[in-house]
C-alpha cells in the first residue's frame, strides 16, 4: 500500500510542477495588465460622454430630504 501512495505522490508532484505555476502566474499578470490598459483607454475615450450622462441622470433625481 505504501508503494502505491509513494507512486501517487510522485505522479502528483510531476503533474503539478512549480514551473508551470510560475508561467501561469506570468500569463495571468499579462492578461490583467492588458485588460487594465483597455479599460483605461475606454474611460479616456468615453469619459466626457459618461460625465454628461451621469450629470443628466443626477439632475433628474429628486432632492434628498433634509436630515433632522
Amino acid at each position: 500500500m505504501s508503494t502505491a501512495i509513494a507512486y501517487l505522490q510522485l505522479w502528483i508532484s510531476d503533474r503539478f510542477d512549480n514551473r508551470e505555476r510560475g508561467a501561469t502566474a506570468v500569463e495571468y499578470g499579462l492578461m490583467v495588465g492588458l485588460i487594465a490598459v483597455a479599460v483605461i483607454g475606454v474611460v479616456m475615450t468615453l469619459g466626457g460622454q459618461l460625465e454628461g450622462l451621469f450629470d443628466s441622470v443626477s439632475d433628474e433625481l429628486p432632492a434628498a430630504p433634509a436630515a433632522g
